[in-house]
């Protein structure tokens, strides 16, 4: 387990900023009275280190505490973690006294509370044309991402599942510095390898916080690295898993599972644990990517998010848009789930500009499950339903009295004994899929042999155990049942068990539960970024069922990894490309239509066509990203013109980025952050933004705009050429854009697609016009 000591005290000279810190914190209140208050977890973040050297950090950290607390003795049991490769700072146990006293030294950013975040959960790869079998695609133009490194902060990993071999493999690259930690039930010189080389785990947040040990018998859960729920294990085969052959959920999605990038190494960094119903503590999260950032990855994926509303990106409570900046500053891309909170807009979550953030899709396939009435009327549900084939059964709704609320399927109860040896057709309210799940395993107990689930049309699923069906079918073809069973003495039903389809007619969906945008702390920087798919993933989980190696999995969680694996990938071949590079070819080459070029439709009540708040650029195309033409391309420099832009303090950024910054007098528009998408969430006037871009592809090429207008919207680009050749690589233009709209309207999008006749660098445009009213 991590160090929870920040180091011995050495006799060395500490800089005039810390003393001036420590003679400020040694006037403050009595240390007898500061003990007596209740002490919780806090993160002191000091944005990135003023020295190098990591020992002299953690003496100084140590040092703050001992002269707040009183004695090393007491520092030493307060000090959680020390913060001291990625940036610098500490969690401790403190007052809130205590907390505020070290937060008013100018040399801390801030002092937060620490904060919990939250998890976020083949046919996938050939779906997105990255077959195995093709020797062209970029998944053999990269060598399969071999010694490219993918770290995961998530719940740990199973070892010693197939995916996680190393057949194959060379030796571990030289460049890591990581370790592989031992723990309860896992043994780091049998479980890691030159697959999976290193693992380590994070837990004394969350255990300070709650102030008890963590009882593993309880949860159910291991204090090592590794996996209890399956979660981590799941996101790590998707992101770069080894090819398994020829298997399946008990028959369902046969085939072969893999990652995104196979021969890529992996790094679990477990920093979410069963307590609370699951749950990552921001300090947790904070030390993994001080950890990560030291130990040589070169991609972080996170398949957790935080809850709305949302912190700002400065905001220490923020952990994963504070660690992922300072990954981001030594060229580490960091990809991040949107968050389950969809349909609704403004729900998407990890929205720093410098995260790659995934949205969820559905892939073409589907789990077709036959139900036929006693008429012989047979119509197709949706389901994963692997037991016996069934003969006719009683079917049954259970009508109540009009001035009694409707039986909804999350009502049904143990209490429901006239369910037993029937089949039930029950209709859905807005309560989400646990509570379906729930009552379904009530009635069963009860001896209810399946449920027939009418409900808004998804491709999500319910979880109920194999051998007893619950049907998914929509509100209408519920109706037809509900209409046969009322007209019918004796209804009846049979249940034939579920097969897989792939390919045509299926379409490809933004999934319901996927996070939308508008951003809602800078709604100007379009989020998500790219959809993946995320809905029925088969992946491998640890064996708790020794009958049962992988099973599918849903969640913005798996949609995550894929672009994880696809990221890994791309750093292989274009090892010059910085993060923001790699974003700007993903979004560009997405694709805005399926595989098929059929429309991409976005679940909700009701479906619609999908916009860029459903999966910004569109469905990730790796074989596009890795030849995009042309990129937006952004450092360091370019995210402090955004945090300028966002009106944060000259403080608080300058102590992110470690040295004096000052934002200009006059504020720059975030609508020139150069962004490989244009968003503008109040246009009240005609208005101009720039952007600059680069040129990746040929030497010598020539790019012509081609504008795709929102409607009742204007665009003219200036200029509409850009010619490239050996001396001019990089071109900036600008973007006029007026409205003619009379009123204030809602959000309606188009593009602005750069080509050369062989790529197509396309942007998508998103704008709302904003009348301002009169108050007279």
């Amino acid at each position: 387990m991590s160090s929870v000591r920040c180091g011995k005290k050495r006799n060395i000279t500490v800089s005039f900023v810390f003393l001036s810190l420590l003679s400020f914190l040694n006037e403050q209140l009595t240390l007898t009275a500061l003990a007596e208050a209740k002490r919780n977890v806090y993160i002191v973040y000091m944005g990135k280190g003023q020295y190098h050297d990591p020992k002299l950090l953690a003496e100084t950290h140590l040092e703050i505490l001992t002269r707040v607390l009183g004695s090393k003795e007491a520092s030493a049991e307060a000090m959680v973690y020390c913060y001291k490769h990625g940036f610098s700072g500490f969690a401790a146990k403190l007052t809130e006294t205590q907390a505020q006293m070290i937060s008013e030294s100018p040399t801390v950013v801030q002092v937060i509370p620490n904060r919990f975040y939250k998890l976020q959960t083949t046919r996938s790869w050939d779906y997105l044309q990255l077959s195995s079998h093709s020797p062209k695609n970029l998944l053999h133009k990269s060598k399969m991402g071999d010694s490219v490194i993918i770290g995961l902060l998530d719940t740990g990993i199973w070892p010693e599942a197939e995916v996680f071999r190393d057949e194959g493999l060379g030796p571990v690259p030289t460049r890591w510095r990581g370790v592989c930690e031992s723990g309860e039930l896992f043994n780091a010189r049998k479980a890691c390898n030159r697959k999976l080389i290193g693992a380590r785990y994070f837990i004394k947040g969350l255990l300070a916080e709650s102030g008890q040990p963590y009882n593993t018998t309880e949860y159910k859960d291991y204090l090592s690295p590794r996996d209890s729920s399956g979660h981590g294990t799941a996101t790590s085969t998707i992101a770069c898993g080894f090819f398994v052959a020829n298997v399946s959920y008990k028959g369902l999605g046969i085939g072969t599972v893999r990652g995104g990038a196979p021969l890529a190494r992996l790094a679990m960094y477990k920093v979410c644990w069963k307590l609370y119903g699951g749950v990552c503590a921001t300090a947790d999260i904070l030390k993994a990517f001080d950890k990560a950032i030291h130990d040589g990855v070169d991609v972080l994926s996170l398949s957790i998010a935080p809850d709305i509303p949302l912190f700002s990106d400065v905001d220490a409570r923020s952990g994963i848009s504070i660690g992922a900046f300072h990954a981001m500053a030594k060229g580490i891309s960091v990809v991040c789930s949107a968050g389950n909170a969809g349909p609704s807009a403004q729900t998407i979550q990890n929205t720093a500009p410098w995260v790659l953030t995934v949205a969820a899709s559905t892939a073409d396939r589907s789990f077709p499950t036959p139900i036929t009435l006693g008429n012989n009327w047979t119509t197709m549900g949706q389901a994963m339903f692997t037991g016996e084939k069934m003969g006719f059964i009683n079917l049954v709704y259970h009508d109540v009295s009009e001035v009694l609320s409707p039986r909804y399927c999350e009502s049904l109860s143990p209490s429901d004994t006239w369910s037993a040896r029937t089949v039930v057709l029950c209709f859905t309210s807005d309560s989400d899929e646990s509570a379906v799940e729930a009552a379904a395993l009530s009635v069963k107990e009860i001896g209810c042999l399946g449920l027939i689930i009418a409900k808004n049309p998804s491709r999500s699923l319910y979880s109920c155990d194999d051998d007893f069906p619950c049907v998914q079918v929509s509100y209408e073809i519920g109706t037809q049942i509900l209409y046969y069973i009322r007209s019918t003495r004796n209804p009846q039903v049979r249940i034939r068990p579920t097969k897989t389809h792939v390919g045509r007619p299926v379409s490809t969906n933004v999934a319901y539960f996927s996070s939308r945008g508008p951003s809602s702390i800078a709604p100007a920087i379009l989020k998500p970024d790219v959809a993946a798919p995320g809905v029925h993933i088969l992946s491998a989980v640890p064996p708790l069922n020794p009958a049962i190696a992988f099973d599918f999995e849903s969640g913005t969680s798996m949609a995550a990894p894929h672009v994880s694996g696809i990221v890994a990938l791309l750093k292989s071949l274009h090892s010059d490309w910085s993060p923001a590079a790699i974003q700007s070819a993903i979004v560009t080459t997405a694709w805005n239509t399926d595989p098929s070029g059929e429309p991409i439709y976005a679940e909700g009540e009701p479906i619609k066509l999908a916009d860029p708040f459903d999966y910004g650029g569109g469905i990730v195309d790796a074989n596009g990203a890795a030849d995009p033409g042309l990129v937006y391309d952004m450092g360091t420099a370019d995210y402090i013109q955004y945090l300028c832009a966002m009106g944060y303090k000259n403080s608080a950024i300058s102590q992110l980025i470690e040295h004096p910054t000052f934002c200009p007098i006059k504020q720059p528009s975030i609508l020139d952050i150069n962004l490989p998408s244009i968003t503008i969430p109040a246009l009240r006037n005609s208005t101009t933004l720039t952007r600059t871009i680069t040129n990746v592809g040929a030497v010598n090429s020539r790019y012509v705009a081609v504008v795709e207008p929102p409607l009742g919207i204007t665009i003219a680009v200036k200029p509409h050429m850009l010619t490239f050749n050996s001396v001019i690589k990089t071109i900036s233009f600008t973007v006029t854009v007026s409205s003619s709209h009379k009123v204030t309207t809602g959000y309606s999008f188009g593009s602005l697609t750069w080509t050369d006749g062989v790529h197509s660098v396309r942007s998508p445009i998103s704008v709302r016009t904003e009348i301002t009213e009169s108050y007279d």
